[in-house]
């Protein structure tokens, strides 16, 4: 039978075993639950500095910050929010494109890569499974940060109804309804990174360099998002729309701005998924 029969007749079993395997050495890295780690301490140190703030009786966010911040100390579900606000334009891309930018660099520089592809999975469905896996570590981190913040806002601050940004009242269900429905919003938000991520681990064999260039791009694009001259070029940025989820919070809920993130997420995954598949299916993998 030839290798390409043999890719051919893989069984969905082995590849979910083959996913489950990316998923388990993914999680089981120190590098992974530090930065997992470093996620869940953002909500903590957040949370602790506005009880700090406002042990005076003073307000929360006078002096600017996240949004939702002046309303943490009203109701704990807010620092979701406001957690979720405060990683997303660095924390979370972050860890996301380290994981992404590794996914296949890292193999290559451990000189791991070329035994996997001794497998009958073929590198088209070896490269899906490793964004499968990144994507994953999109969800884990995103509910990492928002349960953090749950729990540190239930044990520092009071929960109950809470007011929209249009000035509604909701119940404490729907808003922890609204909560996850924001944390995998979030999480969708960042699979754009993750192609990009993955398209940078194709171009080179050593995960360091990977890492380094998917990191320099993720501190680089938001910060050309807040030059007024470029603003023609602003609503293609993958990061233009990333905190258009606090548009869930208003009642009715804004989708204009949410579509088109993630319009602009499924752009970027579709044509950088595209580079990277095209990039990895011709390489010559040596490593």
């Amino acid at each position: 039978m030839s290798r390409a029969e043999a890719v051919r007749k893989v069984s969905p079993l082995w590849t979910f075993g083959l996913f489950r395997s990316e998923l388990l050495t993914t999680f089981r890295r120190w590098r992974t639950l530090a930065l997992l780690g470093v996620l869940a301490a953002v909500p903590v140190l957040v949370g602790v500095a506005v009880r700090i703030e406002t042990g005076d009786g003073s307000s929360a966010g006078g002096g600017g910050g996240p949004a939702f911040i002046s309303q943490v100390t009203n109701n704990g579900l807010f620092l979701v929010f406001t957690a979720l606000a405060a990683t997303l334009p660095f924390f979370l891309p972050m860890a996301v494109g380290v994981v992404a930018g590794d996914a296949l660099a890292g193999e290559a520089s451990a000189g791991t890569l070329r035994y996997l592809l001794v497998a009958p999975a073929g590198r088209s469905r070896l490269l899906l499974t490793k964004y499968a896996t990144v994507m994953a570590f999109c969800l884990v981190a995103t509910l990492v940060v928002a349960l953090s913040a749950l729990t540190v806002g239930a044990v520092l601050f009071p929960l109950g109804d809470l007011t929209t940004i249009s000035g509604t009242r909701i119940s404490f269900t729907e808003g922890l309804a609204r909560a996850l429905l924001i944390a995998l919003v979030v999480a969708v938000s960042l699979i754009g990174v993750a192609a990009l991520g993955l398209f940078v681990s194709t171009l080179t064999s050593s995960g360091i360099a990977a890492m380094a260039t998917t990191v320099g791009l993720l501190i680089t694009v938001p910060i050309l998002d807040q030059i007024p001259q470029l603003h023609a070029l602003h609503p293609y940025l993958f990061s233009h729309y990333w905190l258009s989820f606090a548009d869930l919070m208003r009642e009715p809920v804004h989708w204009d701005d949410l579509t088109k993130n993630l319009g602009l997420q499924a752009v970027y995954a579709a044509v950088f998924g595209s580079a990277a598949w095209a990039r990895f299916t011709a390489k010559d993998i040596t490593a």
